[in-house]
């Protein structure tokens, strides 16, 4: 299938799901875009990724009604309903929304991704090419990186690319204690 299909698939799934189309092919995402992962920028001009978190269940033990009562127009009892012990889904975990500080996307340079590479390959943590491209090995590297660290995403976080030392870490304000 070639990549114009597969991204008319995803679309005509999305849509037949109530979902959100995945990017054209000349937009393409950084990302998974089966996810419909967004980024948003606030009033201070910093991006912010949100990212769907799907519910999670586990089956535990209940019971599940088979036959209904049998109930009089006096309201008395005829039959009392029958039930059967089963397992029922429980939610753990209600979906919701995963929402972390990313790099801006004109920060986003061909650059940075090398460096990316670069700096995860010392880590022992990506094996591909230095390519500068944020292609699906470079984001399962990531993925790994930040599943580590508490953050399960292939988006690259601002606090990673920090601690990565690929971004400036802004120092507090000093001048309050410089004494003139």
């Amino acid at each position: 299938m070639t990549r114009s299909r597969s991204h008319l698939a995803l679309a005509l799934a999305a849509a037949a799901a109530g979902c959100t189309a995945p990017p054209a092919p000349d937009q393409e995402a950084t990302d998974f875009p089966e996810l419909s992962v967004r980024t948003e920028t606030d009033a201070s001009g910093r991006c912010w990724a949100v990212e769907p978190v799907p519910a999670v269940y586990e089956q535990v033990p209940g019971q599940v009604q088979v036959v209904q009562a049998e109930i009089a127009d006096d309201g008395t009892v005829i039959r009392a309903p029958i039930y059967r012990n089963t397992t029922v889904p429980k939610v753990v975990r209600p979906r919701g929304d995963l929402r972390f500080e990313v790099p801006c996307p004109p920060v986003l340079t061909v650059e940075l991704v090398s460096s990316l590479q670069r700096a995860l390959r010392v880590r022992g943590g990506y094996a591909g090419p230095i390519t500068g491209a944020f292609d699906p090995p470079t984001v399962a590297a990531v993925r790994r990186y930040q599943a580590a660290r508490g953050l399960d995403t292939g988006r690259l976080s601002l606090e990673t690319a920090r601690a990565l030392g690929l971004i400036a870490v802004p120092l507090p304000d000093t001048d309050s204690d410089q004494g003139t």
